[in-house]
């Protein structure tokens, strides 16, 4: 059984450590020509076969609703950074794919936002970067069934 104190304490701390690095790492979207929610539409869709995505595939990524992930993706149509198609595997749903420009936008601000995040994490050493990856799975697999 799991003890509830520790369970609270561990849900804090990771919870406390995950906003004041975030907050510090937020600062690769300031002023620049992709703002974070669009980045991670394309994190999404470049990580796909094809550097293509299905729209539901794109939405169980992000943290807004279903609703809010179509509008930010039809603006993004609109900024030639994604292109929308028709899925012809579903006929209700979607594709979406990186423009060469979307593709090109997403991979400047990679780069930079790779390296904050390598200087946030360097605290860590490698095999607690690999425990903090196995550990932060394994809750988001539990939290699936």
């Amino acid at each position: 059984m799991t003890d509830r104190r520790l369970a609270v304490a561990a849900w804090e701390s990771m919870f406390r450590a995950q906003h004041e690095i975030f907050d510090r790492i937020s600062g690769d979207f300031d002023d620049v020509f992709l703002a974070q929610a669009e980045y991670d539409v394309l994190l999404t869709v470049m990580r796909s076969a094809g550097k293509t995505a299905r729209l539901r595939d794109v939405t169980s990524n992000m943290l807004i609703s279903q609703p809010s992930v179509s509008r930010l993706v039809d603006r993004m149509v609109a900024r030639d950074l994604l292109s929308k198609c028709a899925d012809p595997q579903d006929g209700r749903g979607s594709l979406v794919r990186a423009t060469p420009e979307g593709a090109s936008r997403f991979r400047a601000l990679a780069t930079a936002h790779a390296r904050s995040i390598a200087a946030e994490m360097a605290a860590l050493d490698d095999d607690e970067l690999a425990q903090l990856a196995h550990l932060t799975d394994k809750l988001r697999r539990a939290s699936a069934n």
